[in-house]
């Protein structure tokens, strides 16, 4: 399932966001979209992939609204990418 999280710190790394979620089930990819126009500094936003759904779900109830690096995060599933024209 992939996983949509907002509301990060921007100091939070690609590691500290994935061994948040590892705690629910195994981590198959997180990635922080970072501002390429704005020396690389994260968007505040991200996306987790966990292989197992149910894992997935329950990090999702359990994450929202979290307290991770003094910003509450939203946590929910990931809606399919539309494409751009």
């Amino acid at each position: 399932m992939n996983i949509y999280v907002g509301n990060l710190a921007y100091s939070l790394t690609e590691d500290e966001l994935a061994n948040e979620f590892a705690n629910y089930g195994e981590v198959t990819s997180a990635k922080i979209i970072v501002d390429r126009e704005n020396n690389n500094r994260s968007k505040g936003f991200g996306f987790i992939e966990m292989s197992d759904d149910s894992a997935a779900q329950k990090a999702i109830e359990e994450l929202n609204g979290k307290e991770v690096a003094g910003r509450n995060l939203r946590v929910n599933e990931a809606k399919p990418r539309q494409p751009r024209y």
